[in-house]
């Protein structure tokens, strides 16, 4: 019992044990051969081989291994089965990263890995995982496929039989020997003892090699020199131009015909760092590692490393991984008492692969078509106080106003396809839609509703109650995101029914003059609203919330209308423009009259005018001119 004592529950002060291996000191590898050496010597004094396999390990150990309790087609997380607890805890000295670790560690460099699975009382599940040393372990054969028992070296030197039941065995591939694996180390030894050579020889080359940097050549013509001579000489160049002498750094005159020569130790010539690389990439490709992944970053970019990652839990430790989940599952848990119908342990694979917050985002925003937070839950995220109506989800602009599927989709699902442009068929001109009018309409009834809250709440304690500046200011941004957003999507859609697809309409050409016109907008909305509420509080049986509360009925469907034809007849006629500019040629406007229409307008039905002039009435297009409330005319462009 002292043995399991020792290795298992209460270590008692021992003798360092360190079975099989050999710490080598400097100096040490002078005629020695990476065959003599072990693979736990291999992982000390190798870097190249320590860096990939400490970054197969670290990898898979982060992921954290979690139980799931199947019910039906459902899972949940399970975290009270014994499986759960010990992995919490899995022994008194190693958290599971430890254990993880160490077990992908062992599958790296000897391609067979042991956990000791036993009940102990002392352990708050009952159970204890413990790594064995791959060294430390000698399997006793079954038959010519498993083990019946594995004999256990102990720190005393003594061999403990322990039951194969006991032991969780990981083994590898060997093509003979179904009982052994066969480790990758074995396969890179001879890479490997090229770079030892080679580090050997660099060594010599700055432990024996010449410090000399320069040296005087003098021609063989040159008059004899008497030893006194060459003495004075040498301790002349000594004293001024080495070290800290008076003329160090400057520039040397020298005599009779004289030449200084560099030669400098190029370690280029000598290619150590192509040497070093090509090491490092054939062990790196030996465990199936990008070498980028490792350090390797020659032909490295934000957007390939960015794929290397999502491929490394795929291609590089998707196989271990599955490896170690069906040793786990199919002998473990049984041994534990979970049934494998209905448990099941994995890793935590998905925080990895599902991508940055942006990401995930971007993909999710696509598939519901709107967004996912709320903004007073987006403010949370950055410690901001809620704000009032900052619960509910807001719709973009070019999902109602563009009938769009998704916030990020271009719009092309808008434009007519080029198969049916024409350039010369009225009827195919793109009016603002039922839909798009009515978004119009929600974001003034919003404005109309925000505003109320505040000019009552003024009224009510006997405050100014009308804010001008800003309440000009806020109409104004609303405005003009619609208009931009509602002209581009008509503006591109014309473009496209003319036959030039979508850069047939600049977007920043249009943003100032529609600018201009937000603040006209806003303006006259704000003005007219303050009157009638300034009317509602000098009539003793008025009610100011009124003004708002049609505001919000039925007064923001009516300027929605007429604006939203303004916008669609600037967002046509601009696109002619801008079309016949880049195109050189000329073209008419034609303006189609909508239903139930005033009779001025039924007039103008089928008028035809050049793109700089105005219609009979004086409007440039449908919405434009001091006749136009509630129009839902619209207008139609034609190049010869």
């Amino acid at each position: 019992m002292g043995f399991w004592d020792n290795l298992l529950r209460r270590p008692q002060p021992v003798a360092v044990f360190s079975p099989n291996v050999t710490n080598l000191g400097a100096g040490e590898y002078d005629g020695l051969m990476l065959g003599d050496l072990t693979p736990a010597q291999m992982w000390s004094s190798q870097p190249h081989l320590r860096t990939v396999v400490s970054f197969l390990a670290r990898n898979i150990a982060q992921l954290g291994l979690h139980s799931f309790e199947r019910s039906g087609d459902d899972r949940q997380r399970d975290r009270e089965s014994v499986f759960a607890q010990t992995m919490r805890r899995p022994n008194s000295d190693q958290t599971a990263f430890d254990l993880v670790f160490g077990l992908v560690g062992d599958l790296a460099l000897y391609d067979r890995a042991y956990w000791l699975t036993v009940e102990d009382v002392d352990a708050p599940s009952g159970w204890i995982f413990r790594r064995l040393p791959p060294p430390w372990v000698t399997p006793v054969a079954r038959d010519a496929f498993g083990a019946k028992s594995y004999l256990i070296l102990s720190p005393q030197g003594e061999q403990v039989e322990v039951p194969a039941s006991e032991v969780l065995a990981f083994t590898g591939y060997h093509p003979s020997n179904p009982r052994a694996g066969s480790p990758t180390v074995e396969a890179l030894k001879a890479t490997l003892q090229e770079q030892i050579e080679a580090s050997k020889y660099r060594s010599q080359v700055w432990k024996r090699g010449g410090r000399v940097s320069a040296v005087i050549e003098r021609p063989k013509d040159a008059p004899q020199w008497s030893p006194e001579a060459m003495e004075q000489f040498r301790e002349d160049w000594y004293a001024k131009y080495t070290g800290n002498g008076s003329k160090s750094g400057g520039t040397p005159i020298l005599e009779d015909g004289m030449k200084l020569t560099r030669v400098d130790f190029n370690a280029q010539e000598q290619q150590f760092v192509e040497a070093a690389k090509l090491s490092f990439s054939m062990v790196a490709s030996a465990f199936h590692v990008n070498p980028t992944m490792v350090g390797i970053l020659d032909n490295a970019n934000y957007s390939n490393v960015r794929e290397f990652r999502r491929m490394l839990y795929g291609d590089t430790l998707g196989p271990i991984i599955a490896m170690i989940e069906d040793r786990i599952n199919t002998f473990l848990l049984p041994r534990l008492g979970m049934d494998s119908a209905d448990y099941y342990a994995e890793f935590n694979i998905g925080e990895k692969l599902q991508g940055s917050f942006e990401e995930q985002a971007a993909v999710m925003q696509t598939l519901v078509g709107a967004p996912l937070m709320t903004r007073n839950e987006g403010r949370a995220k950055f410690n901001l106080t809620a704000i009032d109506g900052g619960d509910s989800l807001v719709t973009p602009l070019n999902v109602l106003v563009g009938g769009q599927a998704s916030a990020t989709d271009s719009g092309s699902q808008n434009v007519a396809p080029k198969s049916i442009a024409a350039k010369s068929a009225p009827a195919l001109t793109k009016a603002p839609t039922d839909a798009q009018r009515e978004k119009v309409a929600e974001v003034l009834a919003a404005f109309f509703k925000r505003q109320g809250s505040v000019v009552m709440s003024n009224v009510g304690a006997g405050r100014e109650f009308w804010d001008a500046d800003r309440w000009d200011a806020e109409l104004t941004d609303d405005l003009l995101r619609l208009s931009v957003t509602l002209a581009e999507i008509l503006g591109k859609s014309e473009a496209a029914r003319l036959g030039f697809e979508e850069d047939g309409y600049n977007a920043d050409q249009t943003v100032k003059f529609l600018r201009v016109v937000a603040e006209e907008n806003a303006a006259t909305i704000n003005e007219t609203t303050r009157s009638q509420v300034a009317d509602q509080i000098e009539d003793p049986e008025g009610d100011p919330s009124t003004v708002f509360n049609t505001a919000q009925e039925s007064r923001a469907t009516g300027i929605a209308v007429g604006l939203s034809t303004f916008i669609a007849g600037f967002a046509v006629v601009e696109t002619g423009k801008q079309i016949a500019y880049d195109e050189g040629v000329t073209g008419t406007k034609t303006w189609l009259t909508g239903g139930n229409p005033r009779s001025a307008h039924a007039a103008l039905d089928g008028e035809t005018v050049s793109l700089d002039e105005d219609f009979s009435d004086g409007s440039k297009w449908p919405g434009d001119g001091p006749d136009s409330a509630g129009c839902n005319c619209s207008v139609s462009i034609q190049f010869p």
